[in-house]
């Protein structure tokens, strides 16, 4: 049987979701997020995803040998040495185990140093301002701020870098990150548990941590805090979800993957992940269980692309806009699509076995488990910048996400808050 799904239909069950004040709703930002931030050919990506981050590190350590010699350790491991998350991972497996020796022709100094230089480059690499007052993160926080609301707003993310922090702050829109204190703040495992700050505050959880955490030995015992400016030769606190930390490591993240299965155990509650692409197996097995336990929660991937995977052809005038962008929508682009490969088959096989989890790719969607094509039932709708001639959905792009949350400000139920604030 053929199934098919009215992109109408579902983007309006969105757009009323996203409407309500006292329906718990979260976002979950991942790596693909950056991407969609609009800049010249020459300046884009304003950080790049994983696989290129990991291949400017490896560039950038192409000459120490003790580096080369860790990827070479990493190979005869079966780790993936295009992502930077796995040789991290690599090196605090090894530490856990070189104290007083060697392990794998590397000692503790030695892996202390790589950690170090591999987390310094991260920082240069992502420590970056967003370029305008206009990115999909203003505008997110722009329709955070639109209503007052009686359930608070949650941000997730995988992310290490500060552009959620600099879009909120620079719109003077307050939000909780788990931190407190002016001087060096730490981390308030009762505030986070007992959900103890204001309903208007955002609440952003960063559960890879993030450039400007930090580890510190007081008192003979291993703190974790957080900075407002950038350290160098400090102990970041960056790291993959797959490891098992130490104690002092532990807390942030394991108290963050808490709020995670949280927040979808809610009744009712909303999750919509952008720039995700499921191959985060404890994160997964977080979100599906937190779904099983909770039949009312929705969670809701957007996917960059379509369903199957293409081989896209960047021609030269693709020159002064975002190519991100540009990928979906020019003709003249060259698209293979005798790959035949699912682009996201983790997700896929996540959503055939559970109701409440729905992927939308730009052509196809499974939905309540059933995947099918987008196909309109009616060609006159509200949508027409959300939809394109093909019937495709763009939502994938955060881009297109965001523009979409800009269109909720101006909607009946935040004119009707305005009119209940007597405003």
């Amino acid at each position: 049987m053929n199934y098919y799904h009215d992109p109408v239909r579902h983007l309006e069950y969105l757009r009323q979701s996203l409407s309500q004040d006292d329906k718990p709703i979260g976002f979950f930002i991942s790596a693909g997020c950056p991407l969609s931030v609009e800049m010249s050919s020459e300046d884009w990506p304003l950080i790049p995803d994983v696989k290129n981050l990991t291949i400017w590190i490896n560039n950038e350590l192409s000459e120490n040998p003790n580096y080369i010699h860790l990827l070479d350790e990493l190979g005869k491991a079966n780790k993936d040495r295009n992502n930077i998350e796995d040789i991290l991972s690599f090196i605090r497996g090894l530490k856990q185990v070189s104290k007083g020796g060697e392990v794998r022709g590397l000692n503790e100094e030695t892996l202390n140093d790589l950690e170090y230089a591999i987390c310094e480059r991260i920082v240069t690499k992502i420590n970056v301002d967003l370029p305008n007052s206009n990115t999909p993160y203003h505008k997110l926080t722009k329709w955070i701020s639109s209503i007052d609301r009686e359930v608070p707003i949650e941000i997730f993310t995988t992310n290490y870098d500060l552009l959620m922090e600099k879009s909120l702050e620079s719109m003077e829109v307050p939000y909780f990150d788990g931190f407190v204190g002016s001087n060096r703040s730490f981390f308030d495992l009762r505030a986070v548990e007992g959900n103890l700050i204001p309903c208007h505050w955002t609440r952003l959880w960063k559960i890879h941590g993030s450039i400007n955490w930090y580890q510190m030995e007081d008192s003979g015992q291993k703190k974790v805090y957080r900075s407002s400016e950038i350290k160098t030769k400090e102990s970041h606190l960056i790291y993959p979800s797959h490891l098992k930390y130490e104690q002092s490591r532990k807390m942030p993240y394991l108290a963050l993957i808490d709020k995670l299965d949280s927040f979808i155990r809610q009744k009712s509650s909303l999750l919509i992940l952008s720039g995700y692409s499921f191959n985060d197996e404890h994160l997964n097995d977080t979100i599906i269980n937190a779904l099983k336990a909770n039949p009312s929660a929705m969670v809701i991937g957007l996917m960059f692309g379509k369903f199957m995977n293409e081989k896209f052809s960047i021609p030269s005038f693709v020159t002064g806009k975002n190519i991100f962008n540009a990928i979906p929508s020019a003709s003249n682009l060259k698209i293979d699509h005798t790959c035949g490969k699912a682009r996201y088959p983790k997700a896929y096989k996540l959503a055939e076995n559970r109701h409440n989890l729905s992927i939308w790719t730009d052509d196809k969607a499974i939905i309540g488990t059933n995947p099918g094509e987008w196909m309109l039932s009616n060609k006159e709708h509200s949508f027409s910048d959300f939809i394109n001639s093909d019937e495709n959905i763009r939502m994938g792009n955060f881009s297109v996400l965001t523009d979409f949350l800009k269109t909720l400000i101006n909607s009946d139920r935040y004119i009707q808050n305005k009119l209940e604030d007597g405003e």
